[in-house]
């Protein structure tokens, strides 16, 4: 879609420090690689939601989600975690959402399995579209902007701040959604901030459109508000303790 020139000069005055470009071509496999930064300890029971928070799952059921034909999400849920079931699909909430900040705890399985991509790999995607890569990133070598906490085909994370699989590891995201004009034209880009177990990994990136891998394609008009993802990749990757408070003004 087009830029509206005009459009980018009501940007919040952050935006103007943001990194508006990648620093590699998408999956480049010598890109540098983040710097390890081991984060504090994980934590034993789920960090507590504030009190104007939406809790999407609280360790009992599948309430909030859906699977990609509207009906039950078909992932399971023990002990207080949901976990991936391979084939089962992806799963999103009932309810659609646009400027959020979002908590999301999750754990590579354990013992881990596989490599590169093919190791502990699902995602968080912000109304559905855009994603930060969920991926067992602990001593993994994979592309940068695929590894744990990218913006997924775009930004590597600024360090990789993985814990151990099987270990708690938090997300918290702060998401401004993208404006577009009556007639569908890009008037604001998404912007996306990331902590990873606490650590900052993407700090107020710009994104240059919708997730896709081995391409970056343009932004397309969509609606203010949409369901939040996770991804299913054939790995039994484990979530607990998600809430979300919209930033909707």
């Amino acid at each position: 879609m087009r830029i509206v020139g005009a459009g980018l000069l009501l940007l919040a005055p952050k935006l103007v420090a943001a990194q508006m470009k990648p620093p590699c071509a998408q999956h480049a496999r010598d890109c540098p690689a983040p710097p390890v930064v081991t984060p504090g300890p994980a934590p034993h029971d789920p960090v507590p939601a504030p009190a104007d928070a939406v809790i999407l799952f609280d360790g009992h059921d599948l309430t909030q989600w859906r699977n990609g034909e509207e009906g039950p999400a078909g992932w399971k849920v023990q002990a207080g975690y949901m976990e991936v079931v391979p084939g089962a699909g992806m799963i999103h909430t009932a309810q659609g959402f646009g400027d959020v900040q979002l908590h999301v705890e999750w754990m590579a399985p354990d013992p881990p399995h596989g490599s590169d991509q093919d190791r502990g790999n699902s995602g968080v995607f912000l109304m559905g579209r855009y994603e930060v890569q969920v991926l067992d990133s602990y001593g993994n070598v994979t592309y940068p902007d695929g590894q744990a906490a990218a913006v997924y085909g775009q930004y590597p994370p600024l360090v990789n701040a993985s814990r151990k699989p099987g270990e708690w590891q938090t997300y918290d995201i702060v998401f401004r959604r993208p404006r577009f004009g009556t007639g569908g034209e890009l008037l604001s880009p998404a912007v996306i901030t990331v902590l990873h177990n606490g650590i900052l990994v993407q700090d107020h990136v710009v994104l240059t459109g919708p997730t896709a891998h081995q391409r970056r394609p343009p932004y397309e008009a969509h609606p203010d508000r949409l369901p939040l993802g996770l991804q299913d990749h054939e790995h039994p990757v484990r979530y607990r303790n998600i809430w979300v408070r919209s930033l909707e003004r």
